[in-house]
């Protein structure tokens, strides 16, 4: 091409679109011929579950370079692990935000623009990206292209050193090497459709020397071992806040006696506020519980600094621009607090209360790690539990409030299929008693559970902890995390892993975002 620095100029970075799918495609085939390009499935994963790690360099709107990502927890897999086994056989439905490595799954440059430096443009951006993941490498399995004309006379270990020596130019290898990677091995079998390379491929390393340890920042605590405390709540009439405040307190305190990391309450905890107020209908009175929301935060965050015990509150009625919301607040040990709104809202609450769902799924990192928090009737929709797990949760707490025994059973049992089908660690726990008082929340039935998968790793019913049916109380249970992950790899079921991902995909909206998990 003529006039480098004119066209230099014209050239612009961007992030790969689904749209892109043709234009990127047409490239695959321009640059590797002979090998098949991104099928629509795999090119939607692509740019739906990591976005920011797929790039593109446009020329007069026209893509001229491109390459992909995505971010692994590398301790997973060996340095001979295949580029399928890497990328989840070009889905990524293994890329991590908790991962360690930045893996590049491919690059390439349209022939008619090389000598650009435009593969320079693109390992800057994603070493720009492994800086801003706080990542410990990127690696990259490199193509061998040129091995082929040399492949009668030279063995693959000769023919990568004389590239090394510059005695041999090869496109891929050489321009990984003047970019800063090193050499870590030669990979047989990596990409065995690949005959230019004879099936051969490098693996390559660039170390981010600007990465900090995690298990250092923030005074975080990874420990695998998370304790856990369930309160199983009596319902009772009451005279003021004072009193609730009080018997809240009084479980908060019993938690940490045991040294639990969380506690979790049941939800529409503070409708035990309404027995003490003027008898409303029930849409006003629910309104009326929005009142308390000042006070209730300031209690229960500074019941977590003072007991040092990150504590979910049950779930709170909030007005929000007029419209009644039942949210759930997570207060952390360190005075600050998230909130998960109820998403499924059931018959009930919307004939009496009003009550309007919540649109998103927050994953609430704490000192223990990412957890979630699913609303009752919400642990009875999978997709929930999926999208939750899918963004790294491994707890999922769920405060329920029921009236009787089946309604009860179908939380439980959901509950359950949750932690077998995602593979985690479910909590749940409802309220006991009555509240004459207050109409349309007359009695409650409860057995608060710790619930795990169910597998050899895991107790015989896949329980590890229980209370008494219907009887204020405390459970509490040590969760290894670690077991989680043992059990995903090595579990007679793998239920995470094994989904038949190119028969059925969980597509949803977030921020204006289509993500397929």
């Amino acid at each position: 091409m003529n006039d480098l620095n004119k066209i230099s100029k014209k050239i612009k970075l961007r992030i790969i679109s689904a749209k892109d799918y043709d234009a990127i495609s047409t490239l695959q085939l321009k640059c590797f011929p002979g090998m098949k390009p991104w099928s629509k499935e795999q090119f939607s994963n692509i740019t739906s579950i990591f976005p920011k790690g797929q790039l593109c360099i446009t020329y007069e709107k026209k893509i001229i370079a491109s390459c992909g990502a995505l971010i692994i927890d590398f301790s997973k897999y060996s340095e001979t692990s295949s580029w399928g086994e890497l990328t989840d056989s070009g889905n990524i439905g293994n890329h991590t935000l908790e991962g360690d490595t930045l893996y590049g799954m491919e690059i390439m440059v349209d022939p008619e623009y090389r000598g650009m430096k435009l593969s320079r443009r693109l390992y800057d951006a994603r070493k720009n990206l492994a800086k801003h993941y706080n990542l410990k490498r990127i690696l990259i399995g490199g193509r061998l292209p040129n091995y082929f004309k040399h492949q009668k006379k030279l063995d693959i270990n000769r023919y990568v050193e004389s590239v090394i020596e510059k005695r041999i130019y090869d496109p891929v290898l050489t321009a990984q090497l003047a970019n800063g990677f090193a050499l870590k091995r030669i990979l047989p079998d990596y990409l065995p459709n690949d005959k230019e390379s004879a099936g051969y491929a490098t693996l390559l390393e660039w170390t981010n020397f600007q990465y900090k340890n995690k298990s250092l920042q923030n005074k975080i605590d990874y420990s695998p071992y998370v304790r856990v405390s369930a309160i199983q709540y009596q319902m009772r009439s009451i005279s003021s806040f004072d009193d609730f405040a009080k018997q809240c307190e009084y479980f908060v305190d019993a938690s940490s006696d045991y040294k639990s990391d969380f506690v979790v309450f049941p939800e529409m905890l503070t409708m035990q506020l309404l027995s003490f107020l003027p008898d409303k209908r029930p849409a006003q009175a629910i309104r009326e519980l929005s009142n308390f929301t000042e006070q209730y935060i300031k209690m229960f965050t500074s019941l977590a600094i003072k007991y040092n015990i990150n504590i979910i509150g049950g779930s709170h009625f909030c007005v929000e621009n007029d419209s009644v919301y039942n949210v759930s607040y997570l207060f952390r040990r360190d005075g600050t607090y998230d909130r998960q709104y109820k998403i499924h809202i059931t018959p009930y609450e919307t004939k009496w209360w009003g009550v309007k769902g919540g649109d998103k799924i927050q994953i609430i990192d704490t000192d223990k790690g990412k957890v979630a928090i699913l609303v009752c009737y919400d642990v009875e929709f999978p997709e929930l539990a999926r999208i939750a797990v899918s963004k790294g949760a491994k707890i999922l707490f769920v405060p329920f409030n029921t009236d009787d025994r089946r309604a009860y059973l179908r939380v439980r049992y959901c509950a359950q299929a949750r932690a077998i089908e995602n593979q985690v660690y479910v909590v749940l726990t409802g309220c006991v008693g009555n509240l004459p008082e207050v109409g349309n929340l007359d009695i409650h039935f409860s057995q608060s559970a710790i619930l795990t998968p169910s597998d050899v790793e895991f107790s015989r019913e896949a329980i590890a902890s229980e209370a008494v049916p219907n009887t204020e109380t405390l459970i509490y249970q040590d969760l290894d995390l670690h077991l989680l992950q043992r059990n995903r790899e090595m579990g007679n079921a793998q239920t995470w892993n094994d989904r038949k991902k190119g028969f059925y995909k969980l597509m949803y909206e977030e921020e204006g975002k289509t993500i397929i998990v």
